[in-house]
């Protein structure tokens, strides 16, 4: 914007002037090329400007990811979750997490689920609701207090063998191209078709698949 500020009144004063006679069109072009040549040099240092704040940014970045607290390794002597030991028993003891110190979130939160039961965690947008899949999960670990998974506590227990026992359904969820046979199977790609009809028995879709044009 600026440059073309410069170079529409090098050109206004430069037109009137020729036409007054006091300079040639001639001269007139050689102002115009060296309003150009002018402005390069700002063109240039704005240029170094941007990228100075770019990297500024992106070593911010970098900062903030070696500033972050590094994850606190499995035990030495932590045991692997395997799906027998799983019976579906949870157990939240005095649990306490909050992301920023200052700012409380979970306090002394207790919660027990039994074999086969369906829990509904319900609450405002903030509330906590998320987090607790998270220290669940050992996205987090807690702060103070004690979760339990099959009579077991989740600190003795290796992460990916905890996690590779818990299913998730996120609200947004994803299809990739393909038949619904082969979604159901993405997790086990070795899947048969029994088990693939077992799933979607499972989970209440068996009847509106098989309604479809090609069931």
């Amino acid at each position: 914007f600026v440059n073309s500020l410069v170079y529409t009144g090098v050109g206004l004063t430069g037109a009137f002037a020729a036409v007054r006679g006091v300079m040639t069109v001639g001269q007139l072009s050689a102002f115009l090329s060296y309003a150009n040549q002018y402005t390069k040099p700002f063109n240039e240092i704005s240029g170094v400007v941007t990228e100075l704040q770019n990297a500024m940014a992106c070593a911010s970045r970098i900062f903030e990811l070696l500033d972050e607290e590094e994850r606190t390794p499995d035990k030495a002597d932590a045991r692997v979750l395997t799906e027998e030991q799983v019976d579906g028993t949870v157990e939240i003891s005095d649990v306490s997490f909050s992301y920023v110190p200052d700012r409380k979130l979970i306090e002394h939160f207790n919660l027990s689920v039994k074999p086969g039961e369906r829990v509904a965690i319900v609450g405002p947008t903030g509330c906590g609701k998320t987090t607790i899949i998270n220290l669940l999960m050992r996205f987090y670990d807690i702060q103070s207090g004690e979760i339990r998974v099959g009579n077991t506590g989740i600190q003795d227990i290796t992460r990916d063998s905890l996690r590779a026992n818990f299913g998730m359904v996120l609200q947004e969820t994803w299809l990739k191209a393909g038949t619904i046979a082969e979604n159901i199977a993405y997790g086990k790609e070795d899947a048969t078709r029994e088990e693939i009809i077992a799933a979607a028995k499972a989970a209440h879709a068996h009847g509106f698949i098989r309604r479809m044009e090609q069931g």
